[in-house]
């Protein structure tokens, strides 16, 4: 019998079809989120508390602050009647840069306020919130949430008004609401248990009908294999080799992202990360 040389699959045959696609996935879950009704429940299930409005609504801000500083953009930049502001994160990706990530998220959006001619002492209360597929810190928690406390005196909070919460879509610890639970196992599983996870499956199912969304997919999948190709000229122009040497590697063990990453030059702190742990397995 003749060998058949087997087929060697790159990122972008792993690239979901549009039909696939599911409320966990960047560009589903932003399209999911530009219904405000939803983005508020969301918002609502999560922190516990009801919110009368979302005034202001953004998928996809953002933020330059000038030349010389990172810029970032935001998956779901919101705002309700109280002036909280409200940044909703889908995250598939877990490594040890999330916390910091969080940091410089804050970082810039109270950057961007104080441009806008905010004093210190008006700086909106903000939560940062991150939907993680995986658990970012391998507690089995449903949830985390992070506040700046007093070492000394827990019970004396700094009173800076910043929120960071990470939602675990693999928790089973944890004092968290039946709705929460029901959210996360939805992220988990993809299978509606309520009447807010079958109302982010009705829409899922409005967006793939949409022959606008279906276009704009086809664009957003064009982008990423230009960045992609961006990405391995300038590793070419660079004569950065290691760069693809890792990608490679990256790539046939399974971690897609991160070899998508390591492409992006602006991820210049995860190269190095990545590059010492492949030269660490790759000793000999």
């Amino acid at each position: 019998m003749k060998n058949v040389r087997k087929r060697k699959y790159t990122i972008m045959d792993k690239i979901k079809n549009f039909d696939e696609l599911q409320f966990v996935d960047d560009f589903m879950f932003g399209a999911v989120m530009k219904k405000a009704e939803l983005c508020k429940e969301l918002l609502e299930i999560i922190l516990n508390m009801k919110i009368s409005n979302i005034e202001y609504l953004e998928q996809q801000k953002t933020i330059d602050l000038c030349l010389e500083a990172k810029g970032v953009r935001l998956d779901v930049y919101a705002e309700d009647e109280n002036q909280t502001v409200y940044n909703i994160e889908m995250q598939t990706n877990i490594n040890d840069n999330l916390p910091k990530r969080t940091r410089y998220y804050q970082g810039i959006i109270d950057m961007d306020l104080l441009g806008k001619g905010i004093e210190y002492k008006n700086l909106k209360k903000s939560f940062i919130i991150f939907l993680c597929t995986e658990d970012p810190f391998t507690e089995n928690s449903y949830m985390y949430t992070f506040e700046n406390r007093c070492i000394e005196k827990l019970d004396l909070p700094l009173g800076d008004e910043t929120v960071k919460i990470f939602l675990n879509a693999n928790g089973t610890t944890g004092k968290v609401s039946q709705e929460v639970r029901n959210l996360t196992r939805y992220m988990h599983t993809h299978n509606p248990t309520d009447e807010f996870t079958c109302a982010l499956e009705a829409e899922i199912h409005k967006v793939r009908a949409n022959e606008e969304y279906r276009r704009d997919y086809m664009l957003y999948s064009l982008k990423l294999h230009e960045q992609l190709e961006k990405g391995r000229e300038e590793g070419r122009k660079e004569g950065q080799l290691e760069i693809l040497t890792v990608y490679h590697w990256l790539e046939s063990t399974g971690r897609e992202e991160e070899a998508i990453a390591i492409l992006q030059i602006q991820n210049e702190d995860l190269r190095k990360k990545l590059f010492s742990e492949y030269k660490e397995t790759n000793h000999d």
